[in-house]
Formats: structure tokens, C-alpha cells, sequence
């Protein structure tokens, strides 16, 4: 038997374009239908459907819940800003307090206003202006109903899918703007860090915990050699830590401008160098099956202790550490609790070796638009049928909800 502390915070997370469906004046929802990937349409009628969604989260004795605001949303056109988005917003955020359920509210999460990406997106050097725009309006509005802010989710993605890799919209392949963007994403949250700070401070609220939502992973040698180790020490010092340390040198204060460490850990990544040299360092994995593990329904690799080995890893910061995503998407349900089971026991080690963890958020609520990949990956502790929007609780999410209820996993 494993204990918790009694302030945790027990949850599960989503994202607004992922869920609430019709986001017209996206860069996705344009996207998807000029290159023909697969389209999230209504996605989960979230938008409409939000009150019955808590009545859910709820049910399942969550105290915190994370979403995102859709920036395309609440600023269709630069500079005019929706106050009915806004009230929306606000409706989410006070049905989530009316049930006793922190919210935790992610400001940028992958997607773009249309006239923003049609001006260049974070390429732009107007982009940390814009952005800063943006959360003034929000957060200014927002501040006395929220204590907890990520600025942007998974920084390292965005740039490496988008920007590199040419798999999400704009599909750039360019080391020159992937460097352009990370350098206004480290700005823009830098200086929103200090903007939430000093909208509380004018509106005279307790201080707010601001953050953001970094993707982490494990990197583990394929055969114990000098180069696999060497390569997965990089990979791991600049994937993992690369933002975090970018947003430290680039602030004045010369202290990190973070008031927890927001991490997302799903899987693990094997290293097999095939040869010494720049891509090989940063790219080579393991092509023959040397580890078997078990997998979700994308491949990963489900590996639970890398999540402690990561944790261990960000303990030299001194700063709490919230697990703002943590998830699986399978078909077989028994598999998503022991996935969760694992994880919360790798957290209990970490806990016990000093590393202070305030919180754990499962990735996702419910079933969702799982970016290129469509709907058939199912990350849900709730099932959603995708024709009628019917929620079903799966028997993963009442496991969960007893830890959640007792603070005790056995």
C-alpha cells in the first residue's frame, strides 16, 4: 500500500481542439482539409457538452482538471477579441469550480488563429507579441477564478513536428526556423511568466503557478556501448532539458521563470547508433526487437520506470513537479489501469527519494482527435462513441477513481 499526500492533485487532462469540435478558425481545421488528413469535425462536442462531462469527472472524485483555451477562439482576427468566447470560457472554468475541480488552464496547445499562421506563425517576430496579447486578455479576465497557467504545451514537439519533421502544419523541414521557433516560444513564455505574475499582483490575488507542459521520455542504450550511452545521455539532455534550461538562460532574473515543472511522459525511446555522426546521434533507434515490452496501440514502448528515472533526473531544479499527461491508448482496458498503476507506483519511488510531486493528470478524460492520427487511437478513461457522442466510464477510470478518492494505491 502506497500513500499520497492529501493536498494531491488527482485528474485528467484535455485539449480544445482535440475535444470541443468545430474550431473553424484553426491552422488544423484548415489544414486537415488542404492535405487531406484525417478531420476533427465535431470531435467530442465538448463545447456543447462540458457541463455533463464534470458531472463525469465528478463522479470519479477528480480535484483538478486541465484544459486548453482555443486561441482561434477567443482572437479569430488580430487584435478583436470575443467576449462570447471569452463568457464560455469563463462558464467552463466556474462549472469546473462549482464541483469543487481545480482547473488548470493551458493557454497555447499546439493550434493557431488562421491569420496568425498565415503571418508566419512563431517564425514571425511579431509571434511573442501577439501571443502576449492574447494572454493579457485572458488572464486579466480569467485571473480570480484560476490559480494554475501552462503557457504552452509540449514546446519540444511543436517545433519538432512542425518544424523539422514536416508532419504537422506549417510542414516546414528547416534546423533554421525549428531554431527561430524555439527562440520565440522561450521568449513568449519567459515574458508571460512575468505578465500572469504582475496581472495578479495589479489585481491584488494570492500568486498564481505558472508553468509549462514539457514532453519527456526515456532514452535507454540497446546494447550497453560507449556510443548508444553517449547518444542517449545527449538525447536526453537536449530533449528533455533543452527548453527547461532555454527558458532559464533567457531570463534576466537568472532563476528559472517557472513556479512547478509540468511534465507529459508517455514512452521510452531505445538507442542503436548505426554510426557516429550528427543525425545518427540525435536519431538512431533499435529497429530489431532486442526488448520486448509491451506497447500501446501507436507502437510506444510502455516502460514505467523511465518515468522515475526522468523524475530523478528533475530534481536538481529544487521546483515541484506536477505529471500534467500521462497516458495510454489501447484497446484493452485491464492494460490502461496497469499502466496507471505502474506509473503511480514509479511516482510513490520518486516521492520517497525526495523528488516532490504535487499532482498526477491522466491523459485524457475521454476518447479524442488524436492530431494526425485521427480517432482511432483511444486514450479515454471514458469511452466515446463517436456517432451518437455517448460517454461510457470504462472500469480503468473507477480504479483510478478509488485512488483518487483514497489517496492510497494498492
Amino acid at each position: 500500500m502506497r500513500k499520497f499526500p492529501k493536498n494531491f492533485l488527482w485528474g485528467a487532462a484535455t485539449s480544445s481542439y482535440q475535444v470541443e469540435g468545430s474550431n473553424r478558425n484553426c491552422d488544423w481545421w484548415q489544414w486537415e482539409k488542404r492535405v487531406g488528413k484525417p478531420q476533427s469535425g465535431n470531435a467530442c462536442r465538448h463545447y456543447q457538452l462540458y457541463e455533463h462531462d464534470f458531472d463525469i469527472v465528478k463522479s470519479l472524485n477528480h480535484n483538478a482538471h486541465r484544459f486548453s483555451i482555443e486561441w482561434s477562439r477567443i482572437e479569430p482576427a488580430e487584435g478583436k477579441f470575443s467576449k462570447k468566447e471569452l463568457q464560455h470560457y469563463l462558464n467552463v472554468i466556474l462549472a469546473l469550480k462549482k464541483r469543487n475541480i481545480e482547473p488548470l488552464v493551458t493557454l497555447h496547445h499546439f493550434t493557431n488563429p488562421i491569420w496568425f499562421a498565415k503571418d508566419g506563425g512563431w517564425i514571425n517576430q511579431k509571434s511573442v507579441e501577439r501571443y502576449l496579447r492574447y494572454c493579457d486578455f485572458v488572464v486579466r479576465n480569467l485571473a480570480k477564478h484560476v490559480r494554475y497557467w501552462i503557457t504552452i504545451n509540449e514546446p519540444t514537439i511543436f517545433i519538432s513536428h512542425a518544424y523539422l519533421f514536416g508532419a504537422w502544419p506549417p510542414q516546414e523541414k528547416s534546423l533554421l526556423k525549428a531554431t527561430y521557433v524555439e527562440e520565440h516560444l522561450a521568449f513568449a513564455h519567459i515574458k508571460a511568466y512575468g505578465l500572469i505574475h504582475k496581472i495578479y499582483k495589479e489585481l491584488n490575488l494570492s500568486s498564481p503557478q505558472v508553468s509549462i507542459a514539457q514532453n519527456v521520455m526515456s532514452f535507454t542504450p540497446c546494447r550497453n556501448s560507449l556510443k548508444n550511452r553517449l547518444a542517449a545521455y545527449l538525447r536526453a539532455k537536449v530533449y528533455n532539458m533543452g527548453f527547461l534550461e532555454r527558458i532559464s538562460m533567457g531570463n534576466i532574473l537568472k532563476r528559472m521563470p517557472l513556479d512547478f515543472i509540468g511534465i507529459n511522459y508517455y514512452s521510452r525511446q531505445v538507442v542503436a547508433l548505426k554510426k557516429l555522426g550528427p543525425g545518427n546521434l540525435a536519431m538512431d533507434v533499435c529497429e530489431k526487437k532486442h526488448h520486448r515490452i509491451a506497447k500501446n496501440s501507436l507502437g510506444w514502448d510502455i516502460y514505467p520506470k523511465g518515468l522515475y528515472d526522468v523524475l530523478l533526473s528533475l530534481k536538481k531544479y529544487n521546483l515541484p513537479i506536477m505529471i500534467t499527461e500521462n497516458g495510454i491508448c489501447t484497446d484493452k482496458d485491464s492494460q490502461r489501469w496497469e499502466y496507471i498503476h505502474d506509473h503511480l507506483r514509479y511516482i510513490c519511488l520518486a516521492m520517497k527519494k525526495g523528488v516532490k510531486i504535487t499532482g498526477y493528470l491522466y491523459w485524457s478524460l475521454m476518447d479524442n482527435f488524436e492530431w494526425d492520427k485521427g480517432f482511432k487511437p483511444r486514450f479515454g478513461i471514458v469511452d466515446i462513441n463517436y456517432k451518437t457522442y455517448k460517454r461510457t466510464i470504462r472500469k480503468s477510470a473507477k480504479k483510478f477513481a478509488e485512488v483518487c478518492r483514497t489517496g492510497v494505491l494498492r
